[in-house]
């Protein structure tokens, strides 16, 4: 199952504060946190603490394949730390830019926005145009229908006075309609430079997106190649770890065998020692056995003689000693295999 990371909101009304949690994709908005992350505090003023996050989990899970929300992405990203999903967005965002700008169509908002304000522009400037030539063109309308109505009451006064008037007003009227063809030809030489001013423009402006595109792109792959160099020299130092790990562990067991080495022949010499006492007590268990029995037989018999007792008590003697000699000589054997 897929893991999000995506801020919960808690606190008061008109206090809002915001945990930074890795949830299941499927868990709902106060559902089961896997784990806290961190918090976020917009209405703390000091910027170290309005974001806190465990950076060390958070590159954990974005390792494990967590996706961040877009709100997440951006303090990850503002906080430095860097991720693919944000990556692959730039440059869906960028092959869209570019793929727009190639229709001629318009992308950011901000850029409709100036699009609009130019064509209101463009409208309002056309509009108080046609405005003055409407108003222009009524007037001239009225000055010449005065115009006539002076010519035909003159006309009635004075018919020759009128006719030279009608000349002069001819010639006026053509050195207008030359003028006004003038004007007209010098407007339209006009439009045409702002139309060619225009082109040009929009020219420099496609050049000029073409070349932000083309740095974005390289300033894209510069970042990409750094965190392939960061992500290789972090493995290296991952496998220096292990290594140094293994070697521990080595060290480890071998001072392990060598204590358990030591408690066999700590445990062997115990028990050397505990049969060698073993043995000596059965030995004088022995030796009181046959001196009671000894003691016994003695008891029982009957009282000899004086020749036959001291007989018996040399030969007893004799037998005491070789017994002694023999326990001797049997303590020494097993001092020898004790040593």
């Amino acid at each position: 199952m897929a893991v999000k990371l995506r801020m919960t909101r808690i606190g008061r009304r008109h206090r809002p504060f915001f945990r930074i949690n890795a949830v299941e994709s499927r868990t709902p908005r106060d559902g089961r946190v896997l784990e806290k992350l961190g918090h976020y505090d917009p209405i703390e003023k000091d910027p170290a603490k309005q974001i806190v996050l465990n950076r060390e989990r958070v590159e954990y899970w974005l390792d494990k394949g967590a996706i961040p929300s877009d709100t997440v992405s951006q303090i990850l990203l503002r906080h430095g730390i860097k991720h693919k999903f944000a990556e692959q967005k730039t440059a869906r965002r960028a092959r869209a830019r570019a793929m727009a700008r190639a229709k001629g169509k318009l992308f950011t908002k901000a850029e409709r926005i100036a699009a609009e304000k130019e064509a209101s522009q463009a409208e309002e400037k056309a509009k108080q145009q046609a405005e003055s030539q409407a108003k222009a063109a009524k007037e001239k309308t009225e000055a010449e229908e005065k115009a006539k109505a002076e010519e035909k009451a003159k006309a009635e006064a004075k018919p020759e006075a009128v006719e030279e008037k009608a000349e002069a007003k001819v010639a006026e009227e053509k050195v207008e309609a030359k003028a006004a063809e003038e004007k007209a030809k010098a407007k339209a030489e006009e439009e045409a430079k702002a139309e060619e001013k225009a082109k040009q423009q929009a020219e420099s402006q496609a050049k000029a997106a073409k070349e932000k595109t083309k740095a974005e792109e390289k300033a894209k792959a510069e970042e990409k190649a750094k965190a392939e160099a960061v992500k290789e020299k972090t493995k290296a130092a991952e496998e220096k770890v292990e290594t140094k790990v293994a070697e521990e562990k080595a060290k480890a067991e071998d001072k392990a065998k060598a204590r358990a080495k030591d408690k066999a022949k700590a445990k062997e010499k115990i028990e050397a020692e505990a049969e060698t006492k073993a043995e000596t007590k059965a030995r004088d268990k022995t030796d009181a056995e046959v001196a009671k029995k000894a003691k016994a037989k003695k008891a029982k018999a009957k009282k000899p003689k004086a020749k036959t007792a001291k007989k018996k008590t040399t030969a007893k003697a004799a037998k005491e000693a070789k017994t002694k000699v023999a326990q001797e000589k049997a303590r020494a054997d097993v001092a020898e295999e004790k040593t």
